[in-house]
């Protein structure tokens, strides 16, 4: 029976602004996406008799809204295959952080089942099918690091230098869906032109909504700030996570060994590109 072991790696948003909105209530976005060393894994078994079954489902997320779930189902639906798959997910990845778990772990799902089923989708069809699934999804079947517009979808690739990253996770889950529908959010940032991009050139328009809502967001983003070493300091997406940039290991690990006793926090590696991004052709 075949099998298949695969990791999901998390993202930072390095700016998020939003610059309008659809008409259908969709936001019009512009952000810089990094893939992380830092991951949820994933295994696969394929079954002959059709079924989709997740043996280990995540705590607090009802299984019909479970993405990995979503994706096979979507993927077997629209591929007409009739085989199945049994899913295995270890979880590392913070729940309501912004730093894309359930995109991912989604993500990873469509494109582990592309390779056991045979299907030889593009990767362009892939993306286009993750879009229905949430908008950070495609990010993660293209591939590498990436300057997004649209809601997320449009993707451009993007160098982006080596970088480590403390990631502060404050003990609150941030519901997008409120950020994103709140008054005190602005919509009208002007758009920008990448290339060139540089560390710092712009901010999180999210950032100042959760930090009013959340305080803990807030004090999490203070300490971070306070850090004289860091490049940039920011929310991811629309939080809880906050980060700071470091130009080596050495000096993330200090400054993760400085954090208070009642934050929880880890260092993480920058990557280039998606660790299956083999998995499906151009």
């Amino acid at each position: 029976m075949a099998k298949l072991t695969c990791s999901a790696p998390a993202k930072l948003n390095l700016f998020l602004h939003v610059i309008g909105r659809r008409k259908d209530g969709y936001h019009l976005l512009q952000t810089v996406f990094r893939l992380l060393d830092f991951s949820d894994q994933l295994s696969f078994i394929v079954r002959e008799d059709g079924e989709i079954k997740l043996h280990t489902p995540t705590s607090g997320v009802p299984v019909e809204k479970d993405l990995c779930t979503g994706a096979a189902k979507l993927l077997q639906q629209e591929s007409g295959i009739p085989l199945g798959v049994e899913i295995f997910l270890e979880k590392r990845i913070p729940l309501g952080g912004g730093l894309g778990g359930g995109s991912s772990d989604a993500a990873t799902t469509l494109l582990a089942l592309n390779r056991l089923w045979d299907l030889d989708w593009s990767r362009e069809s892939l993306m286009k099918l993750g879009l229905s699934l949430g908008a950070d999804v495609p990010v993660f079947i293209f591939g590498e690091n990436a300057f997004a517009e649209g809601i997320g979808e449009k993707l451009v690739p993007i160098a982006l230098l080596p970088a480590w990253y403390l990631i502060l996770a404050p003990p609150v889950r941030v519901s997008t869906a409120e950020i994103f529908a709140s008054k005190e959010l602005t919509r009208n940032t002007t758009p920008v032109k990448i290339p060139p991009f540089s560390v710092g050139h712009g901010q999180n328009d999210l950032e100042s909504v959760v930090c009013l809502a959340y305080p803990e967001v807030a004090h999490h983003l203070e300490w971070l700030k306070q850090l004289d070493s860091a490049t940039m300091v920011a929310m991811t997406g629309s939080g809880s996570c906050v980060f700071a940039e470091f130009a080596t290991e050495s000096a993330a690990r200090m400054a993760l060994a400085k954090v208070p006793i009642d934050m929880s926090g880890f260092v993480v590696q920058g990557l280039d590109r998606h660790p299956m991004q083999d998995f499906s052709r151009q």
